[in-house]
Formats: structure tokens, C-alpha cells, sequence
């Protein structure tokens, strides 16, 4: 693909005491659970990420590092492919500071600069292998995962967020049409046994959710603008909550409506995959040294008990595999 692609990291220090302070003054008394403490913590893995994007995907045209005004200390912020994006830079002043991550990447279309074609990412989501332009975007379409999945309502979880994304889908799309007329982008040998939960949904009327496999996504820009344009009211007023709720709709929203157009062409369900640190901390120790998968999802949650050692650990499997400074690093 010839256009350019630019992506985009989000990231806080969670360990700045200042920063600690004001959130701690903003949260509500009676917070929904879905802005726990594990979701802040820095696990030190972000010099990492910069470095397996330079051996792995040396194309990218710009890097949008965004944040609310944290800096690290050996961060290369005179890199020419490197952009430094704070909150403030793109957000309505009146909806900051913001501590949701909603907010942060619902608006992102309003950044200055950032290509028609970019890579979402989470400061938890590691390129592992060397991709190509291609493994992201072709024919100037996303690649993605086109599987229906009803959503699992779970206490503590964003289901109820996920749910909200598709009551909005469910108002402009016809589940029978969007089969219909794309057919063989939800029926591909690509999606491998998941293709059983495409054929389990045919019975409904009425789109029941999509698989969201945690990993980067890839998107067009003036997606964004067309949901503003469409649920601009909604979009206001989940931009005005300062942390996450339960009422609130997140990027992914964007996401299904590329589905529900067509805009993707289909990806091998193996590209990527999502662990969790508590529960599977060796498969990813060996994931990282040998892997398999092109783009790896580390968990963090409140299961992780041993958090000091198991970072020391994955840290030391990170440095054998990068272990050459980057230019993103001074």
C-alpha cells in the first residue's frame, strides 16, 4: 500500500504521584469497576514497544505517542518519526482532564497531522514479528476479524459498554443485509473454527455482537468523522465522562461500523493473540523469545499476585530480544 500509516500509543505514567492525586480527586465515590487501580500500573514494558516497532515495522511513517503530559526520561522526543500528543492538544477543554480512555481514543480523528490510515494500539499490545504494511492495511482497507459474537455480560468487565457499541450498529445496519451484501468477509476459511460463530447467529434477525480478539486495529480516519457526523450527541456527552462508565461507547464502535461496510478485508485469526499475566506468564516468556504469533495482548488484571517478580521476569525476556537501543530512545 502506498499511503502512509501512522500509529497511535496511548500511555500514563501510573507512578506519578501528581497525576495519582488528581485522579484521585476527580473519581466518583461510587465507581462502576471499570477503572481499577491494575489499569494504570506501569509494568516498565514501554521502551520495548518502541524498539519492536523499529526492528519490526521500520515503514511506519509517524508515531502518535499520547499522553496527558507525561514524558519518560529517555524518550528520543527529537525523532522525526516520533509525535508527542497531549491531551489537550485534540480534546475539548472542558472535558479534561480526562482518566478514559474512551474519551482519549473516540476523538482521535481531531489529532493534527495523523494520516488517513493508522494502527490503534494499547501500551499492552507488542508487535512480535516483522509485518508489512500489508499485515495492516490492503487495497486501502483495514484488516480485520469479520466474526459475530454475542456479547457475555460479566461484573467488572466493558460488556456493558460492547453492549451499547451494538445497540448503536443494530440502529443503522440490518444484520441479514450486512450478510448479504458481504458475504464471503464474514464466511472466510481465514477465521478458522470461529467461522462456527458466524453459522450460530444466523437464526437472529438482529446483530448479537462481533469477536473482539484484543489486539491493534487498524483504521480509516474518516470512520471516526462519520460516527461524529451520525451519533455526534452521544459521542459529546461519553467525551464529557471523565472516567469509564457503564453508559459510555468506546473505539471498537468504529470498528464494527467498518464491518457492517464492508471496509476490511478478512485476516487469519492467528495474527494475533491475547494473554493474561496472572495465568499464562510462561507461555508468554516463551511467546516473546520464540514466537508465533505476530502481535501479542499482555493482560495486566487484578489477578496478578506476584507483580515485582513477574515483571522482573518478563522484563529480562524482553531485554534478550530487543536489546539494542532504538532511535526512539535517547
Amino acid at each position: 500500500m502506498e499511503s502512509k500509516i501512522d500509529f497511535i500509543i496511548t500511555w500514563v505514567d501510573g507512578s506519578d504521584s501528581t497525576w495519582i492525586e488528581k485522579k484521585k480527586s476527580y473519581l466518583p465515590k461510587n465507581d462502576s469497576g471499570l477503572n481499577k487501580d491494575s489499569r494504570y500500573r506501569d509494568w516498565g514494558f514501554l521502551k520495548y514497544w518502541f524498539r519492536a516497532v523499529e526492528k519490526n515495522t521500520p515503514w511506519v511513517n509517524k508515531v502518535f505517542f499520547v499522553t496527558e503530559g507525561h514524558i519518560p526520561d529517555w524518550l528520543n522526543v527529537d525523532y522525526e518519526k516520533l509525535i508527542i500528543i497531549r491531551h489537550d492538544d485534540y480534546i475539548d477543554s472542558k472535558h479534561l482532564p480526562t482518566f478514559n480512555s474512551n474519551v482519549i481514543e473516540l476523538n482521535f480523528h481531531k489529532i493534527k497531522g495523523l494520516s488517513d490510515f493508522f494502527v490503534n494500539f494499547n501500551d499492552d499490545m507488542f508487535i512480535n514479528k516483522e509485518l508489512l504494511p500489508e499485515d495492516f492495511f490492503e487495497d486501502e482497507l483495514p484488516k480485520d476479524i469479520g466474526v459475530f459474537s454475542p456479547i457475555v455480560p460479566k461484573r467488572g468487565s466493558i460488556s456493558s459498554i460492547v453492549q451499547n457499541n451494538v445497540e448503536v450498529i443494530n440502529d443503522y445496519f440490518s444484520f441479514r443485509r450486512v450478510l448479504g451484501k458481504y458475504f464471503f468477509k464474514f464466511f472466510n476459511l481465514k477465521y478458522g473454527k470461529h467461522l462456527i460463530k458466524n453459522l450460530c447467529v444466523l437464526p437472529w434477525s438482529n446483530i448479537l455482537g462481533f469477536y473482539d480478539n484484543h489486539i491493534p486495529v487498524a483504521y480509516k480516519k474518516e470512520f471516526f468523522k462519520i460516527l461524529w457526523d451520525n451519533e455526534g450527541e452521544l459521542l459529546e456527552k461519553v467525551s464529557g465522562h471523565r472516567f469509564r462508565q457503564k453508559d459510555d461507547v468506546n473505539h471498537w464502535l468504529i470498528r464494527y461500523w467498518q464491518l457492517c461496510t464492508g471496509s476490511f478485508i478478512p485476516r487469519n485469526i492467528k495474527f494475533g493473540n491475547y494473554y493474561d499475566i496472572s495465568s499464562e506468564l510462561m507461555e508468554i516468556l516463551s511467546e516473546i523469545e520464540s514466537p508465533q504469533y505476530s502481535i501479542i495482548c499482555l493482560n495486566d488484571g487484578d489477578g496478578v499476585v506476584n507483580f515485582e517478580d513477574d515483571k522482573l521476569r518478563l522484563l529480562d525476556s524482553f531485554e534478550r530480544r530487543y536489546p539494542n537501543k532504538s532511535r526512539f530512545e535517547r
